[in-house]
C-alpha cells in the first residue's frame, strides 16, 4: 500500500537560518525542487549524532515529496579536503586518518562511505537522488577558484585564501562570527583577517599526500568549503531552493560556502526570497544531540555509533523515533533509558497495527481525513514531528474507523515519518545484544518448557529456566501488558 501526495493546501513553512525567521516554502520551480545536503567526510564512522542530521533531512524530503513536489537531493561524500578542525592549519581528515592506519586512503573512503550508506539504510532514510564525491570534482574546484581569484582571493606560500572583505555582509548566517566564530580559527601567517579561508591548499615541499592534483597554486588539495559550492552549482544549479546542515556548519562552513557562492554569482540576487546569491533560499540547520556520557565526539577517540546500538540489542527504527520525538531545531539528550523507551513506544506501534492487519477484512467504516490533515498541519509547521507523532498514536487507536480506513491512513504516516510500520512487524524487533548466547528457537524452546513447568506448578524448575534465560541476556516478561514474552537484557554503560 502506497501513499498519494497530500492534497491539503496548508502551506509548507520551513525556518531559514539566513534571517532566522519561519517563512512559505516557495519553491524555484515547482517541477524539480532542489535540495543539498552536506554529507559525511568518509575517515571514520559517523556517530550517532551525525546521523541525526540526515534523519531531519530525510523527514524534509518525505515531507516534500508528500506534499507533491518531484525532488532532486543531493548528499555529498567528503573523501577529501575537509581539516581536522575549523582552522587553516593541520592535515585533512583523510590523509590522516591513512596515516594513522597505514591503509590506502582510497580503500578507507569507499569502506567508510559504504558504512554511512548502511546506516542511512538501516535508519530507513531514502536514497539521494546523487552521492557526489569530493574527488570526482577537483578539476571544477579548480575552474572555480580561477573564476573568482582575480577579485576575491590572494596566495600564500601554503595555498590561494579567500578575502572574506570582498564579498557583502560576510558572516551573516553566523550573526556572532565576530566573537565566536573566530575564535575557532587558527591563525595563520600572511592571512590579512583572521577569517579568512583556504580555496586551495598548496603541498608543503616534500609533503607525501596520497591526493594531491595540479593546479595553477602548485601541487595540493581544494579547501574543504570549496566542495560544497562547486557539486550544488554543478548538480543544481544557482540557485537552488534549501542547504541543509548541522547548527556547527552554520558558524564557519555555510557562511564561507555563501562567500564563495557571492563571489561567484558576482553579488547578484536570485530567488523569491532575494538571498540567490548564497546559493540557497533558505538554510536550515538541525540541533545537537547531546550525550552526558562524553561519547560523541570523534576527537575523544570512543563515540558511538549506529552499530554500537545495534550491538546493544536495540533496532535502528528505534533510535530513528527517538530523534523524531524532538523538534530538529532543538537540541536532544540522548540517554540509553531514553532509547529503551523509543523501542517500547515503537513495539506499541507495532503490535497495533500488526493487530489492524489481522482485522483488515472488516467492513469499510469511518473516514480518517481529519487524521491526515492534522499530520499535514504539523508537518507543514517547520517539521513538526513531535506534534505528529500523538496524531499517528491516536490514529490508530481510533476505534470508529475501521482496521482498513486506519492501515491506509498510516501509509501517509510511514511515507513521512519513516517509520516502516506498514511492513515492520514484532519478529523485526527482536532484536539481540551481540553478547546474546542464545537464538530465537532455542529461548522459544526454552519458554515452552518453562510455560509446561508453570502449568504442573513446577515453580522451582519454571524459576530455573528464567535465571539460565536471564544468565544468556533474556528477561522473561511474564505477563506484559503487550503480550511480549521476552525482551533481551540491555548491557549496562
Amino acid at each position: 500500500m502506497t501513499a498519494t501526495a497530500s492534497s491539503s493546501s496548508i502551506p509548507l513553512i520551513l525556518y531559514n537560518s539566513l534571517t532566522r525567521a519561519a517563512e512559505p516554502f516557495r519553491p524555484i520551480d515547482p517541477a524539480n525542487v532542489r535540495v543539498y545536503s552536506c554529507g559525511p567526510t568518509v575517515y571514520n564512522y559517523a556517530h550517532i549524532g551525525n546521523l541525526r542530521a540526515y534523519v531531519f533531512t530525510d523527514t524534509l524530503s518525505r515531507v516534500l515529496r508528500w506534499k507533491g513536489w518531484p525532488l532532486t537531493h543531493i548528499i555529498n561524500i567528503t573523501d577529501v579536503g575537509h581539516l581536522t578542525s575549523d582552522a587553516d592549519a593541520g592535515d585533512d581528515k583523510m590523509e590522516a586518518a591513512a596515516k594513522k592506519s597505514g591503509q590506502d586512503i582510497w580503500a578507507i573512503a569507499a569502506h567508510y562511505t559504504t558504512a554511512f550508506k548502511q546506516n542511512l539504510h538501516d535508519l530507513g532514510i531514502a536514497e539521494p537522488t546523487r552521492f557526489p564525491l569530493a574527488t570526482e570534482h577537483v578539476p571544477q574546484m579548480i575552474d572555480f577558484a580561477k573564476a573568482i581569484e582575480a577579485k576575491h582571493c590572494y596566495r600564500l606560500p601554503d595555498g590561494l585564501y579567500f578575502d572574506v572583505t570582498t564579498v557583502p555582509d560576510y558572516g551573516r548566517l553566523a550573526r556572532h562570527q565576530d566573537d565566536e566564530g573566530e575564535s575557532r580559527i587558527d591563525p595563520v601567517a600572511g592571512k590579512r583577517h583572521p577569517a579568512d579561508f583556504a580555496i586551495w591548499r598548496s603541498s608543503a615541499p616534500g609533503e607525501n599526500r596520497q591526493m594531491e592534483w595540479d593546479s595553477p597554486w602548485g601541487p595540493g588539495a581544494p579547501g574543504w568549503h570549496l566542495e560544497c559550492s562547486v557539486m550544488s552549482e554543478k548538480l543544481l544549479g544557482l540557485p537552488f531552493d534549501i542547504h541543509t546542515g548541522g547548527i556547527d556548519h552554520r558558524e564557519i562552513h555555510h557562511p564561507n560556502e555563501i562567500a564563495q557562492n557571492q563571489a561567484f554569482c558576482g553579488g547578484r540576487e536570485h530567488g523569491h526570497h532575494g538571498h540567490g546569491a548564497s546559493g540557497a533560499n533558505i538554510w536550515m540547520h538541525n540541533n545537537f544531540l547531546i550525550d552526558r556520557t562524553g561519547k560523541m565526539s570523534k576527537s575523544s577517540g570512543e563515540f558511538l555509533t549506529l552499530q554500537a546500538l545495534m550491538d546493544r540489542g536495540f533496532h535502528p527504527l528505534a533510535y530513528r523515533l527517538m530523534c523524531l520525538q524532538a523538534h530538529y531545531r532543538s537540541e536532544m539528550e540522548f540517554g540509553w533509558d531514553g532509547l529503551a523507551a523509543a523501542q517500547v513506544r515503537l513495539k506499541r506501534l507495532v503490535q497495533t497495527v500488526e493487530g489492524l492487519r489481522t482485522r483488515a477484512d472488516s467492513p469499510e467504516k469511518g473516514d480518517a481525513a481529519a487524521y491526515r490533515e492534522r499530520l499535514d498541519a504539523a508537518l507543514s509547521d517547520d517539521l513538526a514531528t513531535p506534534r505528529a507523532l500523538p496524531v499517528l498514536d491516536e490514529m490508530l487507536g481510533d476505534k470508529k474507523l475501521s482496521p482498513g480506513v486506519r492501515l491506509a491512513a498510516l501509509a501517509d504516516f510511514d511515507a513521512t515519518l519513516g517509520l516502516q510500520l506498514t511492513t515492520l512487524t514484532r519478529a523485526d524487533l527482536r532484536t539481540r545484544p551481540k553478547t546474546a548466547t542464545l537464538d530465537d528457537l532455542e529461548i522459544e524452546a526454552q519458554l515452552v518448557e518453562r510455560r509446561a513447568a508453570r502449568a504442573d506448578k513446577d515453580f522451582a524448575k519454571s524459576d530455573a529456566i528464567r535465571d539460565t534465560l536471564l544468565a544468556a541476556g533474556v528477561e522473561v516478561m511474564d505477563g506484559d501488558q503487550l503480550g511480549w514474552d521476552w525482551k533481551p537484557v540491555l548491557p549496562e554503560g
